[in-house]
């Protein structure tokens, strides 16, 4: 059933959880059995496999190159032929700047402005749950694809880490050695920090999703709006805007590798995400609840 057929079935009841489940478990159908949904999750499973197989040719034997540094991508991939369970992370550090937010800046600026594109959209409001329901609907399905991107390429490079690279005790940042176990489990909690580091640059584009009836409109304004701010946020000019922008902590999971953890900046991170879903929830809210479906 589609999102139109359900909301219309549910025209005639009161709104219920029941209800809200159900469109909700609609939209998340919808969204990833699309096509291009499909075709970006396959791009980004794609990565940790190009990542694995260009490192193991380029060290041939799969002999460590030389020691690395820092939390940085460099220093995990100088560290994957010695335990491919640091594929995990060097593949979340290259994807995390571009390739991770501009599959979430598709969808969600899609999310509304497709439905509108579509015609569904007024359909969608038939039902009595109302707007404010149908965009947390949106926002939450949203949400899921950020963790489920996030999921696809740690689990892709976790697969291929532990097809092409031996796998065991793990070197952490501050030089320690933790087991495998834990440190299966700090790539677990680092895969649920990237995938939170992404909610507030998911409000903005639902907010921009929310401005006009174009869904291809909606996607490009997202994907421009985070390339803008990754332009700003490497200028050292601009230092002073550098800590109020979305995408500023986003490589602060580096800090889950250290022993004892260093929180700081994973606090900040995640703040700021909140502050930017507030600010930017609350202005997709207020342009929804007043945007005129009939035209």
């Amino acid at each position: 059933m589609s999102q139109a057929e359900t909301a219309v079935a549910g025209a005639g009841r009161a709104p219920s959880p029941l209800w809200t489940f159900g469109i909700l478990r609609s939209e998340l159908t919808t969204t990833l059995r699309r096509w291009r949904t499909l075709a970006l999750l396959g791009v980004l499973a794609a990565v940790p496999v190009l990542i694995g197989i260009a490192v193991r040719i380029e060290t041939g034997d799969g002999s460590s190159p030389g020691p690395g540094g820092g939390g940085g991508g460099p220093a995990f991939l100088s560290q994957v032929t010695n335990n491919g369970l640091f594929l995990v992370f060097a593949a979340l550090a290259v994807t995390l700047p571009v390739f991770l937010p501009m599959a979430v800046g598709v969808v969600a600026g899609d999310s509304v402005a497709g439905e509108a594109n579509a015609g569904t959209l007024r359909y969608l409001l038939v039902a009595p749950a109302g707007r404010t329901r149908l965009l947390l609907t949106k926002y939450a399905s949203v949400l899921v694809f950020c963790l489920v991107a996030t999921l696809v390429v740690a689990l892709s490079a976790l697969a291929v880490g532990a097809l092409l690279f031996p796998v065991g005790e793990v070197t952490t940042i501050s030089g320690t050695r933790i087991g495998f176990g834990e440190g299966l489990l700090r790539a677990g909690l680092i895969a649920v920090v990237v995938a939170a580091s992404l909610i507030g640059f998911a409000a903005v584009g639902l907010f921009v999703s929310t401005l006009t009836g174009s869904g291809i409109a909606a996607m490009a304004a997202t994907v421009g709006l985070l390339i803008t701010v990754q332009i700003v946020d490497g200028i050292p000019q601009l230092s002073a805007v550098h800590p109020y922008l979305f995408p500023h902590y986003w490589m602060s999971y580096a800090d889950l590798l250290r022993d004892p953890v260093h929180w700081d900046e994973v606090v900040k991170n995640l703040g700021l995400q909140g502050l930017y879903a507030a600010v930017f929830g609350s202005a997709a809210w207020a342009r929804f609840t007043a945007k005129d479906i009939t035209a």
